[in-house]
């Protein structure tokens, strides 16, 4: 685990977690505008097997708006990023930390953003590890 990710784990499959995650993002605001599944590309393009992995790109309107009506640049930063994993019979839920991210950006306000998207995610986290 990096210092720019928030980290938990939960039993597999990766599809009850996916929709798990997706249920606890959506208590917070968060929906999901992207999904990759990283491992499908992965076969495709490579012909390579990998565990199941899963990039989804999670996005709260409100608080997103704020982030780019302070800084027009920071969507080259958004949308929080939440990556699904298979370690074994695990499912590891990595979150960007947007304050490590967001801490990029030298903007009046936007380290407050960033502290309150962290708080969000921080519960997103305890109701996936819950």
């Amino acid at each position: 685990m990096g210092n720019y990710t928030i980290s938990t784990t939960t039993p597999g499959p990766i599809e009850e977690s996916r929709e798990r995650v997706i249920a606890a993002l959506a208590e917070e605001g968060f929906g999901v505008l992207t999904e990759i599944d990283v491992a499908a590309t992965m076969k495709t393009k490579l012909d390579v097997d990998i565990e199941p992995y899963r990039i989804l790109g999670a996005c709260n309107p409100p608080l997103a708006h704020r982030a780019i009506t302070a800084e027009p640049s920071i969507g080259a930063l958004l949308p929080c990023n939440v990556v699904l994993r298979q370690e074994g019979r695990t499912i590891v839920v990595d979150f960007m930390d947007p304050a490590a991210v967001l801490n990029l950006v030298e903007q009046e306000g936007i380290a407050d953003l960033a502290d309150e998207v962290r708080a969000r995610l921080e519960r997103v986290r305890a109701a996936v590890a819950g």
